[in-house]
């Protein structure tokens, strides 16, 4: 419910932006509307004076300028009408959905009564903490590599990765690490990061290439991108991809950006 309000918000912010622009528009708009009629090859304008259109004058083509500022005109004064009404709406519907907010029944009992009760309805940030506490298979693999400690205490390989894990702790964004992944063929590999889009409910999958200047680990990688593309797994739409090599450190702010755009940003 608060990704709906916040949406509605944001929605009603910029429609009494355009509105306050409308009304700001002083503009000397001509008496009248415009009539518009078509022939076989082309539109022809008529600058209507009274309540029909036998008050009519055709208007030539060096006189566009009159049409642009009839058909302006109407808009305006339509625009401002409706825009008018939808905040009206707007404002109204955020204050009742602020006060009945089927998630609150849940979300506001106390912990220890919350956790004796199965939710009708589970909110993005229930389903969140749902995902994050699910049990999978990890990568097994030269586990004594495992050095770095993020901010959840968690055992990640490389620096690198305890940032970008703790970048996604800090922005809220769920993630597991090095959840295994079975492809099509039936093989498991063992994604970076696997984190959950709260919005869509779907997972996206992060890895990070750190040696970009071993010509070996880029063709190794570049194998493993081919294979997520077969598998239905693109970048830029739920594969995203960081990197790191020689004159080129890990870019943090660029990163964080990034994330927070893919993954936060209404």
């Amino acid at each position: 419910m608060n990704r709906i309000i916040e949406l509605m918000e944001k929605r009603l912010k910029a429609t009494k932006k355009a509105l306050n622009l409308a009304l700001r528009d002083d503009d000397l708009y001509p008496d009248g509307r415009l009539r518009i009629s078509r022939s076989d090859t082309s539109y022809r304008y008529y600058h209507v004076k009274g309540e029909n259109s036998e008050s009519q004058r055709y208007i030539k083509k060096h006189e566009r300028g009159m049409a642009v500022k009839l058909a302006q005109k109407t808009y305006r004064e339509k625009f401002i009408k409706t825009a008018t009404k939808e905040i009206e709406c707007l404002e109204n519907s955020i204050k009742k959905l602020s006060k009945y907010d089927a998630d609150a029944a849940f979300v506001k009992e106390k912990i220890p009564r919350r956790e004796l009760i199965s939710p009708y309805f589970e909110n993005d940030d229930l389903y969140a903490s749902k995902w994050m506490s699910q049990t999978y298979k990890t990568n097994e693999f030269m586990q004594e590599h495992k050095t770095y400690e993020t901010k959840q205490g968690e055992m990640v390989r490389s620096k690198s990765e305890a940032i970008i894990a703790d970048i996604l702790t800090e922005l809220k964004i769920p993630y597991l690490y090095e959840k295994a992944l079975k492809l099509k063929n039936g093989e498991i590999r063992y994604p970076d990061f696997t984190i959950l889009n709260k919005r869509t409910r779907k997972e996206i999958y992060l890895e990070h290439f750190g040696l970009l200047d071993d010509d070996n680990y880029l063709k190794s990688n570049l194998k493993k991108l081919d294979e997520y593309r077969r598998n239905g797994i693109y970048l830029g739409k739920n594969l995203i991809m960081t990197y790191e090599m020689q004159g080129s450190p890990l870019d943090i702010q660029g990163i964080k950006a990034m994330l927070k755009s893919i993954l936060c940003d209404i």
